[in-house]
């Protein structure tokens, strides 16, 4: 979310921590632990994806620290209908994509694996899954800030986050949030607007969803898209 830090920065104070932990509770520690040595007092905290589940958990576990919680393209918080989140993007995809995105998954599954590539690779088939209509880097599209893939941090954190969401405990904690809370999440995003929608509305008092018209898992990205997503990003934040 560099690109989004950056244009935010011109409105105020950002932070940007980079989590590294291996596990569910050490990423929500590392963020805590940048909130209490560089923020000022309570925060907004903007979520993009895994992040949106992460920033959630953070403002449940340090309400002092968190003032509102923006969560951007987040996953479904229930497991009823994630099983079309694959077959949507992989519709989206040519035959020798879907192909190649069924080998990386059996890759990727499998412990021994041990290549960041392989995470990288994939990551770019989804990216073209999940946009609608994409900028190019020289106007801030993708791969305009590269990022190192950690392979073994996804494998690690994700099986955990996504028991928790099997078990019902990530909606429990998210009932834990007393803040208010936004979701922005754009029409063409293959994760389940009511899934989001929905869960959240029914546990969090202070909830407000906003669905983007032409915009996929990464409004910053989207070519019709991304003047809405950071208007609405720079009114929430003031």
């Amino acid at each position: 979310m560099a690109p989004v830090a950056q244009r935010l920065s011109a409105a105020g104070c950002v932070l940007e921590p980079l989590l590294t932990a291996m596990t569910v509770d050490g990423q929500v520690e590392e963020c805590v632990a940048a909130l209490e040595e560089y923020a000022g007092g309570p925060v907004v905290l903007i979520g993009h994806s895994w992040g949106a589940w992460l920033s959630l958990i953070v403002a449940a576990r340090s309400p002092s620290s968190v003032r509102k919680v923006i969560c951007v393209g987040s996953g479904a918080f229930e497991e009823e209908g994630t099983d079309d989140l694959m077959r949507v993007r992989l519709e989206r995809l040519s035959p020798e994509e879907q192909a190649e995105t069924k080998r990386l998954l059996a890759a990727i599954s499998d412990p021994a694996t041990d290549d960041d590539a392989v995470l990288a690779r994939f990551g770019a088939l989804m990216a073209k899954a999940d946009t609608f209509h994409p900028l190019p880097p020289d106007e801030g599209g993708r791969d305009a800030v590269p990022v190192r893939v950690n392979g073994e941090v996804h494998r690690r954190v994700w099986a955990e986050a996504r028991e928790m969401r099997r078990n019902g405990r990530l909606l429990e904690i998210c009932g834990q949030v007393h803040c208010p809370v936004v979701a922005v999440h754009g029409d063409y995003d293959p994760h389940p607007a009511a899934g989001v929608a929905g869960p959240l509305s029914r546990v969090i008092d202070e909830f407000r969803f906003i669905l983007l018209e032409n915009c996929g898992h990464c409004p910053w990205l989207e070519r019709e898209a991304r003047d809405r997503f950071y208007e609405i990003l720079i009114r929430e934040v003031r």
